[in-house]
């Protein structure tokens, strides 16, 4: 049963948790914005899936934002209660450092299960969700923009392309226009027009190219500043087509879900997997940090403590991005080293808090 004082701690330290994910979502938001339409401007994504894999990658990087959420919106709410003698007051009313935890660790138990299922869940399916939507980009040209008499740029600056009619799901062109621009052998700008009477669209033996088949055309090369043009008829003309790609690293683990990442022995799936299973645990090392740091004198800089705090989050997540690497580059073969890490920071935390709640002992008079 909940006291009026834990029901009003959860209350506090929950709205600002809350205020301050929201301002981080929105930053995030914008910063993914900004690199979803670098990718459309370079060629990596068609516009019209852009929207989706904006969402995904924004569900993707949750884990993070919460835990830094959790930790700045602690800091905020207790460092307030701290400044307008709050915190003081409930102290000399009786209130121990076990008023203070109860509900702290209420809260970091549920922020620790949120962040666990983002990490172990959401996010993986996020991941495995955009590399679907870039892959049926692949399979279809209406996914890269393609209208009935329109003019449309090709994913990758593959060039132009016109068609008069087009079928349901993108497969079959009626009447098609290419354009494309190249480099020849000769350091010569050319240009290459293909015309055909119908076409359709294929994937290649792997399943990752794509291709596209038009029949009964004419075929230009234009070289540009020559006149040594060169024309040929057709039946049947093949291109290959760019493939809709994404500008960042492939990383096959990330997409995998957690139960089959489980079962994969490699070293890029054991440090996907321990990077996974440690989230949660970050998150009650980082609201246990945030109580001794969140102690704030009313005449202190506001922002001084939160600025130290920042920097204190980014070396504890500096540290297990580096332990993570080595276990990417198969130097180490187990998580151990991010629970240690993870050990000791809460252990220093543990001693902070106790630290700031010990009876001091009266300084010695002189006779």
């Amino acid at each position: 049963m909940l006291s009026i004082l834990d029901r009003y701690f959860l209350r506090e330290l929950g709205q600002t948790v809350a205020a301050t994910a929201i301002v981080l979502l929105a930053i995030m938001s914008g910063t993914t914005f900004a690199q979803v339409l670098k990718q459309v401007a370079n060629g990596s994504f068609p516009a019209s899936v852009m929207f989706q894999v904006l969402g995904l990658n924004m569900l993707d990087s949750l884990s993070t934002l919460l835990l830094l959420a959790g930790f700045i919106g602690i800091l905020l709410a207790l460092g307030r209660m701290y400044r307008e003698s709050e915190m003081h007051v409930l102290a000399s009313s009786g209130m121990g450092p076990r008023g203070l935890l109860r509900p702290v660790a209420l809260l970091a138990l549920i922020l620790a299960l949120v962040v666990g299922v983002v990490s172990l869940w959401l996010g993986p399916w996020a991941a495995a969700k955009s590399s679907q939507v870039v892959a049926a980009a692949n399979r279809s040209v209406i996914a890269a923009g393609l209208d009935a008499g329109r003019f449309t740029e090709l994913p990758g600056k593959g060039g132009i392309i016109l068609v008069d009619t087009l079928s349901r799901d993108g497969s079959q062109l009626g009447r098609t226009f290419i354009a494309t621009e190249r480099t020849g052998k000769d350091g010569v700008q050319q240009v290459k027009l293909i015309t055909g009477t119908k076409g359709h669209l294929y994937q290649g033996s792997n399943g990752e190219d794509r291709y596209l088949s038009l029949d009964d055309g004419w075929q230009y090369e234009i070289p540009l500043g020559g006149d040594n043009w060169r024309r040929m008829q057709y039946q049947r003309n093949d291109t290959s087509l760019t493939n809709v790609q994404s500008d960042d690293d492939d990383d096959p683990a990330h997409t995998l879900d957690t139960f089959t990442l489980a079962h994969v022995d490699n070293a890029d799936a054991r440090a996907e997997f321990a990077w996974r299973t440690i989230a949660p645990a970050m998150a009650l090392v980082l609201v246990m940090l945030a109580l001794p740091m969140s102690r704030q004198s009313p005449r202190e800089p506001r922002f001084g403590r939160l600025l130290l705090a920042v920097l204190g989050f980014y070396a504890y997540y500096l540290v297990l991005a580096l332990c993570r690497g080595q276990i990417s580059k198969g130097h180490w073969h187990h998580a151990g080293s991010l629970w240690a890490v993870s050990a000791l920071v809460f252990a220093l935390a543990v001693w902070l808090f106790q630290r700031q709640y010990a009876a001091r002992k009266p300084r010695g008079g002189t006779a």
